[in-house]
């Protein structure tokens, strides 16, 4: 299938068979995301996902997990979403788990039984994107869930046995309120037990709507010297079972392991990172909408032409 974007999913989905289902995001009102926001979401239709999986089973496949794109795959109509399951269990009948990316409403939308149909259907992993843990950020930042109901709706999709997994975001509180939202998440997330945390060191694109806060003044961003602070602030507070994994691409800096196991080794990495980024003004801004970012205006700034 000719892949119409960028690919977008958690890096534990990399060995996963990507079954395209829409195209963008049909929440698509993040206020920092650009994933998305230049493509006009639309449903594929089924007869073009089922041809997907009719060519992927003529050449040889057999996926054991399968990954449903692109953003907020969950929030597909129950009919739909469930012909797509059914689809993916008759041409794959081996396949393990089917996983996908969540929002909290679209998870809350769900009745008890809705969500154990989709966990007998093979849904396993939830991608939830909490991002923060204070609730003036969420409302802020405009994601469509508040703390109480992240809390909520994992309890639920837990309770009909399905998996956890959230992606974060390090910078997204601005400038001076890292470690505030890290103690505020760590709290969160010792509490709700994720299978996995991702976290990204958040890009400051100049096409979203964050950047014109950012101009007015209104939204400070946090330096990456910053960022790797409120990382070390949360790693040290994370006291429950977690396979995380950290990323600071514009540093070029990575952090993971599985804690609480290799929590001394990463806070080392954290601490050497950190020792070595004594620049306090360096923001991971970035021009465009591609994905094969370079260096420019003195190393400062991402941009894609």
């Amino acid at each position: 299938m000719e892949y119409e974007g960028q690919i977008c999913r958690a890096p534990m989905e990399r060995a996963s068979f990507m079954l395209p289902i829409m195209v963008g995001c049909s929440y698509n009102r993040c206020k920092f995301c650009n994933l998305f926001r230049h493509l006009k979401y639309r449903e594929l239709p089924l007869t073009q996902v089922e041809e997907e999986l009719a060519r992927v089973k003529r050449v040889g496949g057999s996926p054991k997990r399968v990954f449903l794109g692109d953003g907020n795959a969950f929030a597909q109509k129950n009919e739909r979403l469930l012909q797509i399951l059914e689809m993916v269990q008759q041409y794959f009948p081996e396949c393990e788990e089917i996983n996908m990316d969540a929002t909290v409403t679209s998870i809350l939308r769900r009745s008890d039984d809705e969500l154990h149909t989709f966990s007998r259907l093979g849904v396993r992993h939830l991608y939830l994107g909490i991002e923060s843990g204070l609730d003036d950020v969420l409302i802020f930042m405009e994601k469509d869930h508040n703390q109480a109901q992240a809390y909520e709706a994992i309890k639920r999709l837990k309770k009909a046995g399905m998996i956890f997994d959230a992606h974060i975001m390090t910078g997204v509180a601005g400038k001076g309120r890292g470690k505030e939202n890290a103690r505020a998440l760590a709290e969160f997330l010792n509490q709700t037990q994720p299978a996995h945390v991702v976290n990204f060191s958040m890009f400051l694109h100049k096409e979203v709507p964050l950047y014109q806060n950012i101009l007015e003044g209104s939204f400070i961003p946090s330096s990456e010297l910053e960022n790797l602070e409120e990382e070390r602030c949360l790693l040290e507070l994370l006291d429950t079972e977690i396979l995380y994994d950290g990323f600071h691409d514009f540093i070029r800096f990575r952090v993971r392991g599985k804690l609480p196991k290799d929590k001394e080794k990463m806070l080392l990495r954290l601490d050497e990172a950190i020792s070595r980024t004594s620049e306090t003004e360096v923001y991971s801004y970035v021009q465009g909408e591609c994905p094969a970012l370079e260096k420019c205006d003195g190393g400062k700034v991402w941009k894609c032409d």
